[in-house]
């Protein structure tokens, strides 16, 4: 897993590919809380466009990310997420905490 970044106008966009399971899950938590906290965003976007696996970890990089973003009175949008982690993350209702864009959780 490998994610890349970008921010304009208060907006942080995370960019997240390969897979998202119990291997790498650790690593991204760190990384997209160490952006939120550099950057203090309004708004979160993890764009899942690029990620090919995803285990029921991914749904705690979204969770932590929304604590995270509360925490700044922010909002996080998960957008473009391919079949399976749409899957895994309608299965899980996050569309209840957070925004789905694009590709958004099929079920």
């Amino acid at each position: 897993m490998n994610l890349t970044s970008f921010l304009q106008d208060k907006r942080l966009t995370v960019a997240l590919r390969g897979e998202i399971d119990h291997h790498s899950a650790k690593e991204v938590l760190r990384v997209v809380g160490n952006k939120i906290d550099l950057y203090l965003p309004y708004t979160l976007v993890l764009d899942f466009r690029e990620v090919t696996f995803m285990d029921s970890s991914g749904i705690a990089v979204v969770i932590s990310a929304v604590r995270r973003m509360r925490e700044l009175r922010g909002q996080v949008i998960v957008q473009n997420v391919p079949p399976q982690p749409g899957k895994v993350l309608a299965a899980s209702g996050i569309e209840r905490i957070v925004k789905v864009e694009e590709g958004s959780c099929t079920a």
